[in-house]
């Protein structure tokens, strides 16, 4: 966990390395965003059925997704990374999260080939995992800065978590003191979705890890209990943010525990299908 005021961005830094369960791995949708410096040969990322597979070798960022990505991952993988807040990368960025929304970048074309070299040649010679963290840690505080419009969609943000994306987006701009339209346009500038897009995805995630594979599942009561019109619409929505229908998700689920009982990745991502 990073020191403030990193905290109020980020929700972790990770150090990662060994064999992925499996060689593809997709990665849903979910109120998050991901910075990774790469130490290892280089991974792939598919952002969606409709974008070619394209090579990281430096490491990437992706702002909040709206779809699920693919990750393509070495026999062995080595990286730092940051799992951040929705707007958490916004303060690190040298544009607008909107041109990022669905389109990974490359490390180098965020922070410049330079200062990422020197960074990945640091972190490579650090002695292990903890003095890795901290110079990526030291490396954040460095390049932090705050964009316009932050604290106000960092609150609207909360307000959006705290009831699990169940409020009124014109509740939240009416009790900011806003236009809904000024609300839409800093949330697209500094995560890169809408807040109604960003509720939308609270609800989902919220949703989907409440269920638990194992047991037998009443899909009408959960589409229900969750606040969805009703079992289609739910349905559609899975799909939207899955590609997988519920009950196929649920099997994926299954293989995975299945093969791998205990494993850390128990629940997200998934196996690529």
């Amino acid at each position: 966990m990073p020191r403030p005021p990193l905290d109020g961005l980020i929700d972790d830094l990770y150090y990662l390395e060994g064999t992925p369960p499996y060689a593809r791995l997709t990665l849903p949708p979910s109120p998050s965003a991901l910075l990774i410096v790469n130490l290892g040969a280089p991974f792939r990322i598919r952002a969606g059925a409709d974008i070619e597979t394209a090579g990281y070798a430096d490491g990437c960022v992706i702002t909040m997704p709206t779809r699920a990505y693919e990750f393509g991952y070495p026999r062995r993988s080595r990286s730092v990374g940051v799992h951040f807040k929705p707007w958490g990368p916004s303060s690190f960025l040298p544009m607008p999260a909107a041109e990022l929304c669905d389109r990974p970048v490359t490390l180098e074309q965020v922070w410049g080939r330079p200062a990422v070299a020197e960074l990945r040649d640091r972190l490579a010679s650090a002695p292990g995992p903890h003095e890795m963290l901290t110079l990526l840690e030291e490396e954040l505080r460095r390049r932090l800065r705050e964009p316009s419009g932050l604290e106000l969609v960092r609150r609207m943000s909360d307000a959006i978590a705290t009831t699990g994306g169940a409020v009124a987006i014109g509740d939240l701009s009416a009790a900011a003191g806003v236009s809904g339209t000024h609300l839409a346009q800093r949330f697209k500038e500094l995560i890169g979705v809408t807040p109604k897009r960003l509720a939308r995805t609270y609800r989902f995630t919220a949703t989907v890890f409440g269920i638990d594979p194992a047991e037998p599942i009443d899909w009408g009561e959960l589409a229900h209990d969750a606040g969805y019109f009703d079992q289609a619409h739910f349905g559609h929505e899975f799909r939207a943010f899955t590609g997988l229908t519920p009950t196929r998700y649920i099997e994926v689920r299954r293989r995975f525990n299945r093969e791998h009982p205990g494993h850390v990745l128990d629940s997200w991502p998934l196996p690529a299908d």
